[in-house]
């Protein structure tokens, strides 16, 4: 299971209530504990990157997302309470429920041992359509290390 119901479904108010920027969170896992799971909606802070340096964040919220540095820090932390990061979300507004490249630019290092390989192998990413300000479809994606790239998988049936 990538996300429960209950997890979806406050995704989707996120969405929702975000719109027309982009939301974004993450479902973090306890090993040897699946139920135990903790759903945390991060802030997007692409539009104060945007303001302060334009040129390096030419997008703003509506079509980026930035998760809070700050909050980052505090989810990883959970790791040593035996957490583990699972599921990554954010939405597109007023298009389509896919993986895009700045999306894939994102996932994967940049430079060093981790260039073109992803920061969270283990990580689903959930992409939801926010189209008009409702949730009109999701998708998920997953690292196929024998391809080198985010291919889609299978989301179990959720209320849409």
């Amino acid at each position: 299971m990538i996300v429960t119901p209950e997890e979806f479904a406050h995704i989707r108010r996120q969405a929702e209530a975000e719109y027309p920027n982009e939301c974004c969170g993450v479902v973090l896992v306890r090993e040897g504990s699946p139920g135990d799971r903790l759903l945390i909606p991060c802030r997007n802070v692409q539009d104060e990157y945007n303001a302060r340096d334009p040129e390096n964040y030419p997008r703003t919220s509506r079509t980026a997302y930035k998760m809070d540095g700050q909050e980052v820090l505090r989810f990883l932390r959970r790791e040593s309470e035996g957490y583990s990061l699972r599921v990554i979300y954010h939405s597109h507004i007023d298009a389509r429920a896919y993986f895009s490249e700045t999306d894939k630019m994102i996932a994967v290092g940049q430079s060093g041992p981790l260039a073109g390989k992803p920061l969270y192998p283990d990580a689903t990413y959930v992409v939801l359509s926010v189209v008009e300000g409702k949730v009109a479809g999701a998708a998920a994606f997953a690292w196929d290390d024998s391809k080198q790239d985010f291919l889609p998988g299978e989301l179990a049936e959720l209320p849409l």
